[in-house]
């Protein structure tokens, strides 16, 4: 067996970051930045996530009919825009599309707003329809690692308006399972503490191998837990008080 000990401090990192009013982001990094798309060098994400985001428009041959918009703010950058949004646009307008700074998923380089290409393409709102090449990089997107953070009328659960433009990388198959619940990412983080490391843990299968998937409470101490030798495991902290723990195993193991 392979015992591991997690660091309580490690929970503020991890793909599957909660980023909201509640839960702000403990420090943000500009490390392992890259381009979400090469023809646009200025707005940038962390580099698993923009390769997955590059890997799905690949799939849906999306060309350049879909565009990047906004990726990774810093402090600044987010405080800028919040400012600006409610000196143009007001405070009840800027509550519902904008988040404070650290506060936003953007300051996590996880999340991406993408626009259809157009000739003017709005920063805060930008067109991205429920039809055509944009709906197909939606349907797609959660096979691969991406899911619609904010939909339709789970405004009171996200705390944030409905964003069609906006996605964030949270890994597969956490995505996929998203998918099927109709979870939001705040849905999911309580859903997966009824699997405690000590208790049932979710299972599931995804192409071809076993999954299992288990939070491991850490409130107010580090936590060492113990996985089967010759497992392939992620580890995620939630940013608020444990960690999401990933086994893939082969069917036949």
């Amino acid at each position: 067996m392979n015992t591991i000990t997690l660091n309580r401090e490690k929970i503020h990192a991890g793909n599957l970051l909660l980023v909201n009013a509640e839960y702000p982001l403990y420090s943000a990094s500009e490390k392992n930045l890259i381009p979400a798309d090469c023809g646009y060098p200025s707005i940038l994400m962390k580099r698993d996530a923009a390769n997955v985001l590059q890997l799905v428009l690949e799939k849906i041959s999306a060309g350049n009919n879909i565009v990047p918009v906004s990726g990774y703010r810093s402090s600044a950058e987010q405080t800028n825009i919040y400012n600006t949004s409610l000196k143009e646009s007001g405070e009840n307008y800027t509550r519902k599309f904008v988040a404070l700074p650290y506060h936003s998923e953007h300051q996590t380089g996880l999340a991406i707003d993408l626009g259809l290409k157009q000739e003017k393409i709005d920063f805060i709102c930008p067109n991205f329809p429920y039809e055509g090449i944009c709906d197909e990089f939606r349907k797609a997107a959660p096979h691969y690692g991406f899911i619609e953070r904010y939909p339709k009328d789970k405004e009171t659960i996200t705390g944030i308006a409905h964003e069609p433009w906006h996605f964030r990388y949270v890994g597969y198959p956490h995505s996929e399972i998203m998918q099927e619940y109709s979870f939001t990412l705040e849905e999911y983080i309580d859903f997966i503490k009824l699997y405690p490391y000590e208790g049932k843990h979710l299972k599931t299968c995804k192409n071809g191998k076993s999954v299992k998937v288990f939070y491991a409470s850490a409130k107010e101490n580090d936590v060492t837990i113990t996985l089967p030798e010759k497992t392939v495991y992620q580890i995620s902290g939630n940013n608020a008080d444990g960690f999401i723990v990933t086994l893939w195993r082969n069917d036949n193991e």
